[in-house]
């Protein structure tokens, strides 16, 4: 068990069930141990979380304003804008996607930039051509992008439909003028800006 988590502990990035199977051998059962740490961890400012494929110490969120307050943070979420937080959740949850799909969805044009930021933060990634004419890019979310937002793997966004029996989240909305005005105000800021 302390191997285990001395291991996770080490790493600067998530560790996977075959790298720590390697650690304690293949007859250990990786879950069980797991679970021991985390019964071991309560309490504590800190936990064992699974995140990107792999498994992660992690402070807890109680605690975040303290870590702030003391070392600052990381603001890299922080710094999207609403559009592209919109279009980073539209290809979280309809990947891979093109860039014209994006942009039908939305009713106005998906700037290369807007993508290429969201590349550079390497939020997203690029994936095989479509087989639609022209063959254009397809995107995806990246390790990164589970990192960032403390999930697991893809199926652990919130369910969709979910989010809209809550009331939370509206296809209708995001169709509608609102998202294209929101768009549309962020555009005109940064030409403001520039």
């Amino acid at each position: 068990m302390h191997r285990v988590e001395a291991t996770i502990f080490a790493a600067s990035e998530p560790v996977s069930r075959e790298t720590l199977a390697r650690v304690v051998g293949k007859s250990c059962s990786i879950d069980l141990l797991i679970d021991d740490i985390r019964d071991e961890l309560r309490g504590r400012p800190y936990d064992l979380v699974a995140v990107a494929g792999g498994f992660r110490h992690l402070t807890r969120p109680a605690y975040a304003d303290a870590i702030r307050a003391a070392v600052g943070g990381n603001e890299r979420a922080a710094d999207l804008t609403q559009s592209e937080v919109l279009v980073l959740m539209c290809i979280s949850y309809f990947q891979p996607i093109t860039r014209a799909e994006l942009s039908s969805f939305f009713g106005k044009e998906i700037s290369r930039d807007l993508i290429g930021h969201l590349r550079g933060a390497k939020l997203i990634g690029s994936c095989p051509r479509s087989p639609t004419p022209g063959a254009p890019y397809t995107y995806v979310t990246t390790k990164e992008f589970l990192l960032e937002f403390g999930l697991d793997t893809l199926r652990d966004l919130p369910n969709f439909e979910a989010l809209e029996d809550a009331g939370l989240l509206s296809k209708e909305k995001l169709l509608a003028d609102a998202i294209t005005i929101g768009l549309a105000n962020e555009e005109e800021e940064q030409k403001a800006d520039r």
